[in-house]
């Protein structure tokens, strides 16, 4: 198929990738899309509702659509976008999930252009379906921000950075503002975030009483302040991290407004984010913050990025580690339980000091 010209009005369908941490990870290739095509394109990104303030600050699509195909008006979403996408007559669009749904609602769509990976059987809804030479049990054995960049390439972009890149607003600000005051936090960046969060299943949790016992040992011998993230549902685990820690230095969102924008712009205050293996990990990045990242049932190389300040601690030589598992299989969730505080602790001071921000005797 002739790729699009530049430099004149074109419509472009973009949806996009479900989760927070895949998510994020389009963002260069949205950055790129929206680059090459101009001001001139008109940019529509279909996505999850909750996504809307992930974006918020950026001003790469000029349209945002909702919609949850899992939601419990469902059906009613599925026929609302597939209007929309009538209307709208893509010349192209850009399939990020690899669903057969978002192939299905664009070929039935009739956009000039479908663009995705030919997985899960959809390849003959798709114009332009890219093919993969490895095993069709997991999406690559690369990095996802190069997976996405790749559907902007195809698409007629030039290589691009994979930096991921995020913003905040005026009102994410004034929001941060109002926690760092209620929950008493410095001013001068004395901060590190925790996310324990694992919404895609427990094995990727990281033990609450060792989370507790890094805070106190960040309080206690690194001068600074822990602020624990936390999501709807993750309340409980929160405050149960704050209270093993024992700490008036460590304290939780819990309590606080836990929409995304807010939680933004207080990791953008902060130094550093130690974290799981989940989506809040890579806000912290795309705001250009270091992340140490505990890994378990998923090794590194997804979410891999050159651009990242990134330490990845995982334990190389257990014979399950990259189970892919959402629940220990073995009952001992050894890849989690043994990635002991000491070497995590080892990792943040190691550095702190490399960064001169705190000079450790």
């Amino acid at each position: 198929m002739p790729i699009l010209t530049t430099g004149k009005q074109c419509r472009i369908g973009i949806f996009l990738p479900r989760w927070l941490g895949d998510f994020v990870m389009a963002t260069p290739a949205l950055r790129a899309i929206r680059a090459h095509y101009g001001r001139q394109a008109w940019i529509a990104g279909v996505m999850y509702p909750y996504q809307r303030d992930v974006l918020a600050g950026t001003d790469w699509l000029d349209e945002q659509w909702y919609f949850d195909p899992r939601g419990k008006s469902a059906l009613g979403d599925h026929l609302r976008i597939w209007r929309k996408l009538l209307a709208a007559r893509f010349d192209m669009v850009l399939l990020m999930p690899n669903s057969p749904r978002s192939a299905i609602l664009s070929w039935l769509g009739r956009a000039k252009r479908r663009i995705g990976y030919a997985r899960y059987g959809r390849g003959p809804l798709l114009t332009d379906p890219i093919r993969l030479s490895h095993s069709r049990r997991r999406t690559a054995d690369r990095p996802m921000v190069d997976y996405y960049l790749h559907l902007a390439e195809v698409a007629g972009c030039p290589s691009s950075s994979p930096r991921l890149e995020l913003a905040t607003t005026p009102r994410d600000e004034r929001s941060a503002d109002r926690v760092f005051q209620q929950l008493g936090l410095p001013g001068d960046g004395r901060l590190i975030t925790f996310n324990s969060s694992g919404a895609y299943g427990a094995a990727k949790l990281w033990p609450a009483g060792h989370f507790a016992a890094l805070a106190r040992r960040i309080v206690d011998e690194l001068d600074h302040h822990v602020l624990v993230m936390c999501g709807p549902g993750e309340q409980a685990t929160a405050g149960q991290i704050t209270a093993l820690a024992g700490r008036p230095q460590v304290v939780s969102m819990r309590g606080q407004p836990l929409d995304i924008g807010t939680a933004k712009a207080c990791i953008r205050r902060s130094r550093l984010m130690i974290s799981t293996d989940s989506g809040p990990r890579h806000l912290a990045a795309a705001l250009g913050k270091a992340v140490i990242t505990l890994y378990g049932p998923m090794l590194p190389v997804w979410g891999q990025n050159p651009t990242v300040d990134a330490i990845d601690l995982y334990l190389k030589d257990l014979e399950c580690i990259g189970c892919h598992q959402r629940v220990c299989p073995y009952k001992h969730h050894k890849c989690m339980q043994d990635l002991s505080v000491e070497m995590v602790y080892r990792e943040v001071r190691g550095w702190l000091a490399r960064t001169g921000v705190h000079r450790v005797a």
